[in-house]
């Protein structure tokens, strides 16, 4: 099978011998099926990979790239603040994160030329955004999500996992656009891999504490927004149904599968097309996932002190974080939390209003809480090292103020690294005076998703092969950022 290796070659119109060989593949994923290539032998750093992405994209200069000299109208009126890294300011209002930035990689010269939300092109090996892709649910040439990818390469090597184990692939608190108006953005999903290594979507339960108003576009709705806050009582599940409903005991959960066995032995042609093999997939994954005392008792976050529940946040996002690391220690190899939109769109991160009031009373609470605790509590567990903990957005947002907000900004945003393998107090990258273009180190999304994989001992140039034995590249264009390493 052909392999994608060595530094890149070029021919004398510029074209590298890679770009050549990935430009042959792209618009073959959708067809994809093959097994992976051997990948190079290397050690790996990081055993799991909890991603907390912020969907919407958060502002640099309000979060991890302020620039208090800038005039007014660029800088805002939020303030700096001194972290435990000498010389590393961030937003005053991340307090409890700058105490622990002294184990953090921050990202400060990411870029790419697009304004829209690109998750895809975050998350996955797609070549370059576009907004069919990025506004599809599920499209023909969206690529597979990198936790995907995680299972499917793991799935490999060791084979299935045993029945009634915590699966590899979560994501929370639930399917993503899917709490508010639509259009529904790219779903994260295998793509070419095969359904079978699609994520466990969660599903949230639980009630929220807190009313806002908002007019994100049209009159102003009121929402019980769980970002804002959650009763104790609240908890997440698998899509499936992982925890048993009220009045669901063992014995019915094994009567309707007994039923259904029945049912299924009475068919006088048993469906044996790959449609039918799928539902049969599904169903059995479904009772697994219900029947599951070890999956159950990794759901029930009730077993947390109620201080550790508090210093996460009693919101939607630091109980995803809390129950991120529950899932890790159980035995899931990659954890993905998005603080996704809620209610109405230009919501979460997507700060085109309101955007002042949100970042200090929502936003940078809610997340200075969540991302300070998990990385200290990780520590505290002896995990950290060997668990890589990703920050990751689609952008930035534009250095001008636009009334109360900021508009889509590709052109420089930023990203955190931590655990798994990862430098300490690290600083990479820098932008200009207002945070509109990097000036050093520029990096791509892409570069992130090659270390992710170099971390986890996965060679990112291998490929996956068609149904045709063409190649297919498991990460375009991507390369490892050296100096994000420990």
């Amino acid at each position: 099978m052909l392999r994608i290796l060595g530094s890149p070659k070029r021919s004398c119109d510029g074209i590298t011998r890679r770009e050549l060989l990935v430009a042959s593949a792209i618009g073959l994923a959708s067809t994809a099926v093959g097994a992976p290539t051997a990948p190079t032998a290397r050690t790996a750093k990081a055993k799991n990979v909890i991603l907390l992405y912020l969907f919407g994209g958060p502002s640099q200069l309000d979060t991890f790239d302020p620039k208090p000299d800038a005039p007014a109208e660029i800088r805002g009126d939020m303030k700096s603040i001194r972290t435990v890294v000498p010389g590393l300011d961030i937003n005053e209002h991340l307090p409890n994160v700058a105490k622990v930035m002294d184990r953090v990689t921050l990202l400060r010269s990411l870029n790419h030329p697009w304004n829209f939300h690109g998750m895809q092109y975050a998350t996955t090996g797609l070549p370059q955004g576009t907004i069919p892709i990025e506004e599809t649910q599920q499209h023909p040439e969206q690529w597979p999500f990198v936790g995907s990818v995680v299972s499917y390469l793991d799935h490999k090597t060791h084979g299935a996992k045993p029945k009634g184990s915590v699966p590899d692939n979560v994501v929370l608190p639930w399917l993503l656009s899917s709490k508010r108006t639509m259009p529904a953005y790219a779903r994260l999903h295998a793509a070419h891999l095969g359904g079978e290594f699609d994520p466990i979507w969660g599903e949230f339960r639980g009630s929220a504490t807190r009313t806002v108003r908002r007019a994100a576009w049209g009159e102003p709705e009121e929402f019980r927004d769980p970002h804002l806050g959650i009763t104790p009582e609240s908890r997440f599940e698998f899509a499936a149904g992982t925890a048993l409903t009220d009045g669901m005991t063992l014995d019915r959960l094994n009567t309707r599968r007994s039923l259904l066995e029945q049912f299924d032995a009475a068919r006088r042609e048993p469906d044996k097309s790959r449609m039918g093999r799928k539902f049969d997939e599904n169903r059995s994954l479904a009772f697994s996932l219900m029947d599951s005392q070890k999956i159950r008792t990794a759901l029930d976050l009730g077993r947390e002190s109620e201080k550790q529940r508090s210093r996460y946040g009693m919101t939607l996002f630091g109980q995803g974080a809390l129950q991120a690391r529950r899932l890790v220690e159980a035995g899931c190899k990659f954890v993905t939390v998005v603080w996704d939109e809620f209610g109405q769109l230009n919501t979460g991160w997507d700060t085109h209003e309101d955007q002042k009031n949100r970042l200090k009373t929502d936003l940078l609470p809610g997340f200075d809480l969540a991302f300070s605790a998990l990385i200290e509590d990780l520590t505290q567990r002896g995990m950290l090292d060997d668990t890589l903990v990703l920050v990751l957005s689609e952008m930035g947002r534009t250095p001008n103020l636009q009334g109360d907000g900021r508009g889509h900004w590709g052109r420089a945003y930023c990203n955190l690294m931590a655990g798994g393998g990862t430098a300490r107090g690290r600083v990479i990258g820098k932008t200009d005076k207002i945070a509109s273009t990097p000036t050093d180190r520029p990096l791509k999304a892409k570069d992130v998703l090659a270390t992710m994989y170099h971390l986890l001992g996965i060679d990112h140039e291998m490929t996956v092969t068609d149904k045709q034995d063409r190649p297919v590249p498991l990460l375009p264009y991507g390369e490892v950022i050296r100096e994000a390493l420990a």
